[in-house]
């Protein structure tokens, strides 16, 4: 269907709110100046009900329609930027050092803004909208510590939906799958004690680099010989650092970083505990030992079978389809309010730009009219009149 009038006479504001949010970056839970930006907005839209500080620094609105409260469905969208050095050359770029929105989380603000603002004029629903603005999706669970906050409770919020910019999908488009969608991301860190010393006497010591070396091939085996091949596991070492600066110097110990993404929790175990084996062992065939720290992160971010074609019906009312998803191995803390509510989590095209997360990157603003149709759309048909 053509997007509603209204809509697109709101966009160039809604572009404008947009770039606003992108000259001003704020991480993780640092979100103080966005907080306020969207809770002064949603004020001034005459939100029925706004709180602040949800989850430290997340921000909820409450809309009700024209029956008053009645059922409660959570349309939630991310706020925070990335610590990347921006290299657009946009003339709204980031005006704070190493900071940038790198991921469109200033899109997905300006986006639901924009749905706020639409729903607060037309209440053509039964109902009540709960528009949820969350910290730090980059890496500090900031949707765990609104749930964990009570949200869902205190706002009697049913359902809950996502929505994501996607660089390669076009503009205006809309894909989603049911079940797993996005991948569980854990972190770990092996530290590899040896013994230090003189480079050119190497038989004096036990040399953390050579046994972090063989360390790093042997967790490759764990995706191509050891997981099913049908289930998916990527296992990556990000990062080397050892004890010693100088060029002369064996250190005494090497420290070894990375990311697992898996699917399923079996996987999940399995990833764990041969990573545990492998190091301490290859490290003790050598004469030395490794500690190992696994931290499991995000979960799984799983859509519900039925609010997945809620969502689909939505997106194809707006853009007249919606394609099928491919399964994703970056992590969404979304996850961790689809375990607390059923509900969905849909891709927006965001046309052949740069990847997620490039110093490159830039939110397009074209695709502010399909994100702002979708989330009416979706209220409306979740909460209809009558």
């Amino acid at each position: 269907m053509p997007i509603r009038n209204r809509i697109a006479d709101m966009a160039p504001e809604i572009a404008d709110w947009r770039q606003t949010l992108h000259r001003n970056p704020e991480i993780l839970f640092e979100t103080h100046k966005t907080a306020r930006f969207v809770a002064d907005k949603l004020r001034a839209f005459g939100c029925d009900e706004v709180v602040e500080g949800i989850g430290r620094t997340g921000v909820v609105g409450l809309i009700h329609g024209t029956t008053g409260p009645g059922r409660c469905i959570g349309l939630r969208a991310d706020m925070d930027a990335l610590p990347i050095t921006e290299t657009t050359g946009a003339p709204y770029a980031s005006e704070i050092p190493g900071k940038m929105h790198a991921c469109g989380h200033d899109g997905h603000t300006a986006m639901l803004l924009g749905a706020a603002r639409y729903l607060a004029e037309t209440r053509a629903f039964d109902g009540t909208v709960a528009v949820i603005f969350q910290p730090a999706e980059e890496g500090g669970g900031g949707g765990d510590e609104m749930v964990k906050d009570g949200m869902m409770d205190r706002f009697a919020i049913q359902e809950v939906y996502g929505m994501h910019n996607w660089p390669g999908i076009p503009v205006g488009e809309f894909a989603i799958r049911p079940g797993a969608f996005f991948a569980a991301t854990d972190i770990f860190g092996i530290d590899v004690i040896g013994q230090g010393g003189h480079a050119a006497k190497p038989h004096e010591t036990v040399d953390p680099i050579v046994i972090s070396a063989q360390i790093v091939t042997a967790l490759q085996t764990l995706a191509s010989r050891v997981a099913d091949p049908t289930q998916q596991l990527v296992v990556s070492v990000t990062g080397i650092e050892s004890s010693s600066q100088a060029d002369n110097v064996i250190p005494s110990r090497v420290h070894l970083k990375g990311t697992v993404r898996t699917m399923v929790p079996a996987m999940r175990d399995m990833a764990e505990d041969r990573i545990a084996q492998i190091s301490t062992g290859i490290a003790a065939a050598h004469g030395a030992r490794a500690e190992l720290r696994y931290d499991r992160n995000y979960p799984v971010m799983a859509n519900h079978a039925t609010q997945t074609e809620y969502a689909a019906d939505a997106a194809r009312a707006v853009a007249g389809d919606c394609s099928a998803a491919d399964l994703i191995m970056g992590g969404e803390d979304f996850a961790f309010m689809l375990e607390a509510r059923p509900g969905a989590y849909i891709l927006v095209g965001n046309g052949e730009t740069a990847p997620l997360h490039a110093s490159d990157y830039d939110f397009t603003d074209d695709a502010i009219p399909a994100g702002v149709a979708y989330w009416a759309t979706l209220a409306e048909q979740r909460l209809p009149q009558g």
